[in-house]
């Protein structure tokens, strides 16, 4: 293991790619952009996952797949949520037609 990628690596990288995403949400107003910085903060997380499942002391006795194992349910809910998420985008683009998040501050008429 003296080759291999530190752990503070990883790290730095899947921070970075968090506040990019951060930015992306605060920043965009296309709604599709958002559902896509979002996707981005939940890839940081799963590189946080997996990194930490690889550097663990022992793996924490928790099973030899267990950081992948959580990395795919991460993903998984990262599908649902984009499938929801595109919903409610074409929901509010029929009824505003608009595509633009600052008019979405209520989903009432």
């Amino acid at each position: 293991m003296g080759s291999d990628i530190p752990l503070s690596w990883f790290l730095l990288f899947a921070a970075a790619t968090f506040a990019i995403g951060i930015i992306g949400v605060i920043t965009r107003k296309n709604p599709i952009a958002v559902l896509m910085a979002i996707e981005i903060m939940l890839s940081a997380a799963n590189v946080n996952l997996v990194a930490f499942w690889r550097y663990g002391p022992e793996r924490l006795d928790s099973g030899p797949i267990a950081g992948i194992v959580l990395a795919i349910m991460v993903i998984t809910v990262a599908a649902a949520e984009v499938a929801v998420g595109i919903g409610l985008v074409i929901l509010c683009y029929r009824r505003w037609q608009a595509a633009d998040v600052d008019r979405y501050d209520s989903m009432a008429g």
